[in-house]
């Protein structure tokens, strides 16, 4: 119930909002390296998948430090108007990229892959197992500019102008790119016996 003329105090815990990720950047420009911890703490978890689903486990916590650690070597050139979380995408898109092309031919460097689901623990549901090693599996069947439309969309939830913005190709490119990658994963699927 309020009672008028008394206020009621929140919390400091309540009070304090959390810093967006354009305040950080300020602060991190203004040598705060605490900053840049909690934007690593924010986004380390998306990035990581992203480059899992790019380039497999292997060298994982190596391409995710590659990633921050030029993200923070270039954070004076990060463009103030632009999403923080867009400009990682694109530093992780050139870090995937990078390591595609140290390993060569993209058919070579499947063989390299290994899914995730093999290296959980045994309690994990098999079926899980299962789903997660046919997706990767499916993944491996597309080229690297559809995985990657597929991966940041349906797998990362970004929308399609902020792939666009990532990648840097046009919007219909990225609708083009990511009809072709569902298209070819469903008839993966389809000869894995999976309905869909």
């Amino acid at each position: 119930m309020i009672v008028p003329g008394v206020s009621i105090k929140k919390p400091d815990s309540l009070e304090r909002s959390t810093p967006t990720d354009q305040a950080l950047v300020q602060s991190c420009l203004q040598g705060d390296r605490q900053s840049f911890r909690v934007l690593y703490q924010r986004h380390h978890l998306p990035v990581r998948s992203t480059l899992y689903q790019l380039c497999g486990a292997s060298c994982l916590d190596d391409l995710v430090q590659d990633v921050f650690l030029r993200a923070w070597k270039g954070l004076k050139g990060f463009r103030q108007g632009s999403q923080f979380s867009t400009w990682l995408y694109r530093i992780a898109w050139n870090v995937a990229s990078d390591q595609r092309r140290k390993f060569g031919q993209e058919r070579s460097h499947l063989d390299r892959l290994k899914p995730l689901a093999m290296e959980s623990t045994f309690n994990s549901d098999l079926t899980q197992v299962h789903y997660q090693d046919m997706v990767q599996r499916g993944l491996t069947q597309l080229s690297e500019e559809h995985r990657s439309v597929l991966v940041l969309h349906d797998l990362q939830d970004l929308p399609q102008k902020e792939i666009a913005l990532i990648l840097e190709i046009p919007i219909g490119t990225v609708k083009s790119r990511l009809f072709h990658a569902r298209s070819t994963l469903r008839q993966f699927f389809l000869q894995e016996g999976v309905q869909l």
